[in-house]
């Protein structure tokens, strides 16, 4: 099964935990659920404890990232689940949908098998405005309006809320907009490699846009314009938690 992540995963492990916070606002979506498919699962973040966990995951490496503690995981492909109908209560699937190869079967495939469905994507006209897109790489912004998103969700789920997910300062996640308060942390080669948003556009275009981001760092230009964020304890990155379905009988 050949998949993104078997090439872009490599340094998954390292950078890429779960946030806290963002657990917690999964887990009270998942509320009730007790039997949870989560599809494209990679190493197991957000995964909800003591709960009956199947995980879907098509790369091998993503696979070997998955500790000892996580849900048992069977290789397969979102768009194809090996399950009967409303098999669980609810299906997972947090920041995966742009990376299936057909994210419409993908998305039928999960409310067929249960009837609720959870989803972390995120809205572009929102991310559009961090700064590491707006001012040095707006070839985020062209990739991300490209994938399927959150008016993607809107458009083919029956959506019943859709919550931000403020990226806290400290968070524990490594995605794209996770280091906001830090433009040094995007320097690193090993923290990039795990940013799918970075990891997928040519190199040459990001390390251009890095030489500038390090020229503004060291003259003072990026603190002074994003002063506003010295003291912020949290930001919204256009991170957003989408439910759908009807909560299962309890």
């Amino acid at each position: 099964m050949p998949s993104r992540y078997d090439t872009i995963g490599t340094t998954y492990a390292a950078h890429r935990r779960e946030e806290p916070t963002w657990a917690h606002a999964i887990a009270m979506a998942l509320d009730g659920a007790r039997r949870i498919v989560n599809v494209g699962a990679g190493s197991g973040n957000y995964e909800p404890r003591g709960r009956q966990v199947v995980a879907v995951e098509p790369s091998a490496t993503m696979v070997a990232h998955r500790p000892a503690r996580a849900a048992p995981v069977i290789r397969a492909v979102s768009e194809a689940l090996p399950f009967c109908d409303l098999a669980f209560d609810a299906s997972l699937a947090i920041l995966t949908v742009h990376h299936w190869t057909d994210p419409a079967a993908g998305l039928a495939e999960l409310t067929r098998v249960a009837p609720r469905q959870v989803l972390v994507t995120w809205d572009p006209s929102v991310s559009a405005d961090f700064w590491l897109t707006r001012d040095y790489l707006p070839q985020v912004h062209e990739l991300e309006v490209s994938l399927p998103s959150l008016d993607f969700a809107l458009e083919r789920l029956d959506v019943t809320a859709v919550d931000a997910l403020a990226v806290p300062r400290d968070c524990a996640d490594g995605f794209l907009g996770a280091r906001w308060h830090d433009p040094t942390a995007y320097f690193d080669p090993s923290l990039r490699a795990a940013m799918s948003g970075l990891s997928l556009l040519d190199q040459s275009v990001v390390d251009a846009a890095l030489e500038r981001l390090r020229a503004d760092v060291d003259d003072g230009t990026w603190h002074e314009r994003n002063a506003a964020l010295a003291t912020a304890p949290s930001i919204d990155a256009g991170y957003r938690l989408v439910t759908a379905g009807r909560a299962p009988a309890r």
